[in-house]
């Protein structure tokens, strides 16, 4: 087989499990009212895996992905396709601060209005705790503005941090908010921002509004002193990006296989890819679990962020009634490590082949 051919394998396979997988690749809670009986989530995946059928279809999709990637690591073909499209996405990371800012602006904006906590399931009444809806819109307007941005960041983490300790560990449905905030917090409002703007106008000899402003001098300084840092926002964006899928993947689906079959029965799944509704439910954890290890381990990193930006794309398709704005968060974040690729730590640094060497995830400095 020519490497060509080898990389079209690998290319169909990508595609083959993003369509599997696709529309059950959500956060079941968002999408399911009653949790019903629980099932014996061990005992229901030794059942479905029995089938001979569901165990032959199971396993060769398994081979053929690891034979893939195999070949792939064997050859290690450089592609210039590839190469061309991460030299252009290295000039993309001074706007990964944008993508970050609206990826949490606008559903914490959202959150505020609608009255919930982080997680779409975890609702309060707006009338009732104008306090938090005031608290949820600011740190959105914030955020979306750039304006206070590290401040801002550190009080959503506090804020995160609240709602998990003391009013509901299920906020940990939307873990992503957390390694955006810490991303945030290191890099600051980038550009476009209000942050950079007042800079600006603040710096400059002669201005007003440098007279007045107490803070522009200590935005120089975080900036200073977080530059070290900002090698690793890759490796916090990915791995966290890796841990929700893995909790999607494991606690969503396998742990709790009932709920996911009625995502199943609800949305006619079986109509789309006739295959037994409990392989859908077993298939699409073990993917979005692989997905998630590879994303955690460093692993074809970018190829994972772009197929995960394709599950949540196709999720919100499949899924008319899932909530938008609940994974506007996750867009945003794979989104930006398909920008940065993997950062250090990372697998892909021992096997891959940068274009640009080690520093080409590094985000330039303001």
């Amino acid at each position: 087989m020519s490497v060509r051919s080898r990389s079209v394998a690998v290319a169909a396979f990508a595609l083959f499990a993003t369509l599997v997988a696709r529309p059950v690749a959500a956060h079941v809670d968002y999408v399911t009212e009653d949790s019903g009986d629980p099932l014996d989530a061990v005992a229901f995946t030794a059942e479905v895996l029995s089938d001979p059928f569901n165990a032959a279809l199971f396993a060769g999709s398994g081979l053929l992905a690891v034979a893939g990637i195999a070949a792939y690591l064997w050859v290690r073909p450089t592609i210039v396709d590839v190469v061309v499209l991460r030299e252009k996405l290295a000039g993309y990371g001074d706007l990964v601060p944008w993508m970050l800012r609206l990826a949490v602006g606008l559903p914490l904006v959202g959150a505020g209005f609608q009255g919930y906590l982080f997680a779409p399931t975890l609702s309060f009444d707006p009338g009732a705790s104008p306090l938090l809806r005031v608290l949820f819109i600011g740190l959105g307007f914030c955020l979306l503005f750039g304006l206070a941005t590290r401040i801002v960041s550190v009080a959503g983490l506090a804020t995160y941090a609240w709602v998990f300790l003391a009013v509901d560990s299920l906020v940990v449905l939307a873990v992503e908010y957390v390694p955006i905030l810490v991303a945030l917090a290191v890099l600051g409002g980038g550009r476009p921002s209000a942050d950079d703007m007042l800079l600006e106008v603040a710096s400059t000899p002669g201005s007003y509004y440098g007279r007045i402003d107490p803070v522009h001098h200590l935005k120089a300084f975080l900036d200073e002193s977080t530059a070290p840092l900002r090698r690793y926002v890759p490796t916090v964006l990915r791995v966290g990006m890796g841990v929700s899928f893995v909790y999607l993947g494991l606690i969503q689906k396998l742990a709790d296989p009932g709920s996911a079959l009625r995502v199943v029965e609800k949305y006619d799944l079986t109509s789309v890819v006739p295959v037994d509704p409990g392989l859908w439910v077993v298939g699409a954890g073990v993917t979005e679990m692989a997905v998630g290890l590879a994303l955690i381990f460093g692993f074809f990193t970018r190829g994972a962020a772009a197929l995960s930006f394709a599950l949540f794309t196709t999720t919100l398709f499949g899924l008319p009634d899932d909530p938008v704005l609940a994974h506007v968060a996750l867009f945003g974040m794979a989104s930006a490590v398909f920008t940065l690729g993997s950062g250090p730590l990372a697998f892909d640094r021992w096997v891959g082949r940068p274009a640009l060497g080690d520093d080409e995830s590094v985000i330039p400095a303001d």
